[in-house]
């Protein structure tokens, strides 16, 4: 039997933890529809009877080894709304992961569609080096169509465009060897940046450190792979184990040596704090240390704040500007610092979006036949952002960013821009 690298068990052993988990949450269900009302999903198609029926509801007559799953449950969108709203704290989202996982099990295979949007890393790696070539025929409306009708991902789907200069590549040439490069001798931050700042937007990675260095930090980049969530959310949990393996061996060092894990994209760092644990089933004393080390910037931001710690010498930036809070920096339960933190600055004016997602949901809102329920989910968010400021909005995930932008028009920016914009420092 096949033994799982990274819980040193076999892997049918791995999914039987994972099933008497969400079992024992299932039980905890009254039935009392929340979860459903609140759905993004099933507010805007029949094709998704909602969170209680295809979770807990169908968990009850679930047995361990043979678990039925509908496919209608492919059409869940992972948000986690329903796991929030839950009154007594039943693991839906949790559940409907799993039941992802033991349906494309049951289907022998997953689409190459969906391990390509899975490998969002391994992308970055093969497009970056010829950046303006690969944005060139992704922009390209034939290429497109014909991406749409082999591959399955939606022609107007939001891609994000290639950096041809990568983060990490900024961080170890230019940026240290600057003259003007001092890194503090008593504090230090170890930075998670993920794929998406790496290979998409090293803009967000370079603001994050200019703030931190502004607030005497020296600014750690360890050796790190994607977080995993997008082969998680693909059904490759076994692909998203070793990815979660090579992260934590990487950052438990760190950890140990009392240093805080930062990072700008809130899907890392809840993958980092909570998916490891919970639905991977990666939960080792290395993991759980990582994991109470790991900070949204944001977080620690607000952190420092509140400690007396983090410099206030914010330059006036007279605007009014819608913020959206993603569904993944809910999940973490820490309240919206950046919303605390943006109000710090003289002249914000911060117009919180009241909609609960942008229906992009990861990869979710790409494939071609979830495309158009993504857009229904997100219509609200793009509304107000629309009547708020159409020029201009904020939101810590980066591919709710994408899909804002792809929807509004609207430049979309991470709330640590708005900092170092405030501080003088880009």
């Amino acid at each position: 039997m096949t033994t799982n690298t990274v819980t040193d068990t076999p892997v049918d052993d791995v999914t039987l933890s994972l099933w008497h988990q969400v079992q024992n949450s299932a039980d905890y269900c009254v039935k009392c529809n929340i979860c459903t009302s609140f759905c993004p999903v099933a507010n805007v198609t029949d094709l998704f009877p909602g969170p209680k029926y295809v979770g807990p509801q169908a968990q009850r007559f679930r047995n361990p080894k043979e678990l039925s799953v509908d496919d209608s449950l492919d059409y869940c969108s992972g948000c986690g709304v329903c796991s929030m709203v839950c009154p007594h704290d039943v693991k839906v989202m949790e559940m409907n992961a799993k039941g992802r996982y033991k349906l494309y099990q049951d289907k022998k295979d997953i689409p190459i569609r969906n391990r390509m949007l899975g490998r969002s890393e391994l992308l970055g790696q093969l497009s970056s080096p010829v950046a303006p070539v690969a944005n060139f025929f992704l922009n390209n409306p034939l290429v497109r169509i014909l991406v749409e009708k082999i591959v399955g991902v939606h022609r107007k789907a939001p891609l994000p465009a290639f950096s041809f200069e990568t983060f990490r590549g900024w961080f170890n040439g230019v940026h240290k060897k600057s003259p003007n490069y001092k890194p503090s001798t008593d504090k230090r931050v170890v930075y998670y940046h993920g794929c998406s700042t790496n290979y998409y937007e090293p803009h967000v990675g370079k603001a994050a450190v200019a703030v931190l260095e502004h607030n005497g930090y020296e600014v750690v980049i360890p050796e790190q792979v994607c977080c995993g969530l997008p082969m998680l959310s693909n059904a490759e949990f076994d692909a998203a184990r070793k990815n979660a393996c090579t992260n934590v061996e990487s950052l438990v060092k760190y950890a140990k040596a009392g240093y805080k894990i930062v990072g700008t994209s809130t899907s890392c760092t809840l993958s980092l704090k909570s998916d490891y644990l919970h639905i991977l089933d990666y939960n080792t004393e290395e993991s759980r240390l990582v994991s109470q080390q790991t900070y949204d910037i944001c977080e620690f931001l607000l952190d420092l704040y509140d400690a007396g710690e983090l410099k206030t010498d914010f330059n006036p930036i007279n605007v009014t500007v819608p913020y959206h809070s993603p569904c993944q920096l809910r999940a973490h339960n820490m309240g919206l610092p950046a919303i605390d933190l943006m109000e710090l600055i003289p002249g914000v004016n911060i117009n919180h979006v009241q909609a609960e997602c942008c229906g992009i949901a990861g990869t979710y809102g790409y494939k071609k036949e979830k495309y158009q329920i993504g857009m229904d989910v997100g219509k609200p968010v793009f509304d107000q952002v629309k009547q708020t400021n159409g020029s201009l909005a904020v939101c810590d995930s980066e591919t709710c960013r994408w899909q804002i932008k792809g929807a509004t028009g609207a430049k979309m920016i991470h709330p640590v821009e708005l900092l170092a914009q405030a501080y003088g420092l880009i």
